[in-house]
C-alpha cells in the first residue's frame, strides 16, 4: 500500500488556485505573533500567489510590518482590535468573553463570507470551540475532529482525532473515518485511501466495545476508501495505512510520543557525533544525507493541524512555529478550499446514508432476525 499522490511537502506550494481568495487571520495568534503571522503570510504570499488576507489584531503592531514588506501590504486589509485569546484561556470563557477577540473576529469573517478560511496559531481549544459555535458542524457530522499530516517510511499519512474529543463513541470514529477518507482522496490525491482504527492489537477480539463497534460498522459503510481493519502503534511510521482513526486522547498521547521520540533521536545524534574527533568527521562526511533527513523530519514541513467537519476552513497552527511553519499551515488552508473538501465531505456523507438506508431495508425485507451488525449504525 504505496502512499502516493500529493505529499505534505506538494501541498505547501498551490497549484490549483484559479481564482483570488481572502484568508482570515488571528493575527495576535501564537507565542510569537504578530511578527510570526505576518512574515508567514508574506511567504505564504509567493508559494499561493492567488491570496488576499485579513488580518485580525492590534493595528499598531501590524500596520509597520506590512510597511515594510510592500508587497504584502497591498494584498492585505487590517481590521483593528485590542483583545486577544491568551494562551491559558480556557475554551468555555474564551466562548464567552472572546466576541471582540482577534480569534473571534477572525472565525466571523468566515460565517460572514468575508473570507475562505482562517487560519490561527492561537489556544488550540479556544479556537476549535469558537469555530465549532461560530461556523457549526457539516450535515451528518456528530462533531468536527483535528486532523494532521503524519510521516510515514511510505510518505505521509493523515491522523485524526487529535485532541478534540477526548471519549468518542462508535459513530464518531465513522465520521472521522468518513472524513479522513475524504481529505486522503481530495487532498492528498489518493485514488483508494486505505483507513486503520488505532488498537491495543491487530486481532479482532481486542479493544473496547467502541471501537469494535466502529470495526463492524465501516465493514459495511461504503467509504470512499477500503477499511483495513485495526493497526497498532507501530504501524503508524510504518506507513500500512493511509488514514489513522482514533479517539482525541489516544491520538494526542501518539502524536506527542512520537514528536518527543524525534527530538530524543536527534539529541543522541547530537550528542554522538560530537563525541570525539573520528565522529565528528564521520558528520561532515555524511553531512548531505543528515541534511535531507533533518528536512524530511522538519515539524514546519507538517504545520497546519485541519479542523475536519466544520462549515468552513479552520486550520491550527503550531503555536511555537516559525514564519516558514505559518506558511505551510496558510497553504494547506489554501489546498482545502480549493479541492472543495467541504463540498466532498457533504456529498459523500449523503452517499453513505442513501447506500446505508437501501442495505437497512433489504436486511429488513430479507432476514429481520440476522446477526448481522446494523446498518443503521452505520449512519454518519
Amino acid at each position: 500500500m504505496p502512499v502516493g499522490g500529493k505529499t505534505a511537502g506538494g501541498l505547501r506550494s498551490s497549484d490549483a488556485v484559479s481564482a483570488r481568495l481572502t484568508i482570515a487571520l488571528d493575527a495576535m495568534g501564537g507565542d510569537h505573533a504578530p511578527e510570526m503571522v505576518v512574515a508567514g503570510a508574506d511567504m505564504a504570499r509567493l508559494r499561493c500567489p492567488e491570496i488576499d488576507y485579513l488580518f485580525f489584531g492590534d493595528e499598531q503592531r501590524i500596520k509597520p510590518l506590512l510597511a515594510n514588506l510592500p508587497d504584502l501590504e497591498r494584498i492585505s486589509t487590517i481590521h483593528h482590535t485590542p483583545d486577544a485569546i491568551s494562551n491559558d484561556a480556557k475554551p468555555a470563557v474564551a466562548l464567552r468573553s472572546g466576541r471582540t477577540s482577534s480569534m473571534r473576529l477572525a472565525i466571523d469573517a468566515v460565517a460572514q463570507g468575508k473570507a475562505a478560511c482562517v487560519v490561527s496559531a492561537g489556544n488550540t481549544g479556544a479556537l476549535m470551540a469558537i469555530a465549532k459555535f461560530v461556523l457549526k458542524t457539516l450535515p451528518g457530522i456528530d462533531r468536527p475532529a483535528i486532523a494532521s499530516f503524519f510521516p510515514t517510511m511510505r510518505g505521509e499519512s493523515v491522523m485524526l482525532d487529535l485532541g478534540a474529543n477526548i471519549e468518542c463513541d462508535s459513530r464518531n470514529l465513522v465520521e472521522f473515518a468518513v472524513m479522513g477518507s475524504v481529505f486522503a482522496k481530495t487532498v492528498l490525491g489518493l485514488m483508494e485511501p486505505t483507513v486503520g482504527l488505532l488498537n491495543i492489537g491487530a486481532e479482532e477480539i481486542k479493544g473496547h466495545e467502541s471501537i469494535k463497534q466502529a470495526a463492524a460498522q465501516l465493514r459495511i459503510t461504503p467509504l470512499p476508501g477500503k477499511f483495513h481493519g485495526f493497526i497498532e502503534g507501530n504501524d503508524i511510521p510504518a506507513g500500512v495505512v493511509d488514514v489513522i482513526v482514533t479517539d482525541g486522547f489516544t491520538g494526542n498521547v501518539a502524536l506527542k510520543t512520537a514528536e518527543g521520540t524525534a527530538k530524543l533521536y536527534a539529541e543522541l545524534l547530537r550528542r554522538t557525533f560530537s563525541s570525539s574527533i573520528l565522529a565528528k568527521i564521520g558528520y561532515l562526511l555524511a553531512r548531505n544525507a543528515f541534511t535531507k533527513l533533518r528536512k524530511r523530519m522538519d515539524p514546519r514541513r507538517y504545520n497546519g493541524a485541519m479542523f475536519l467537519g466544520l462549515q468552513g476552513v479552520c486550520v491550527k497552527s503550531h503555536g511555537g512555529t516559525d514564519a516558514d511553519g505559518f506558511a505551510n499551515a496558510v497553504c494547506v488552508a489554501v489546498d482545502m478550499v480549493t479541492r472543495g473538501f467541504n463540498e466532498t465531505i457533504k456529498v459523500e456523507v449523503a452517499r453513505i446514508n442513501s447506500a446505508i438506508a437501501e442495505a437497512s431495508a433489504l436486511v429488513e425485507s430479507s432476514s429481520p432476525d440476522s446477526s448481522l451488525p446494523d446498518p443503521k449504525a452505520a449512519a454518519v
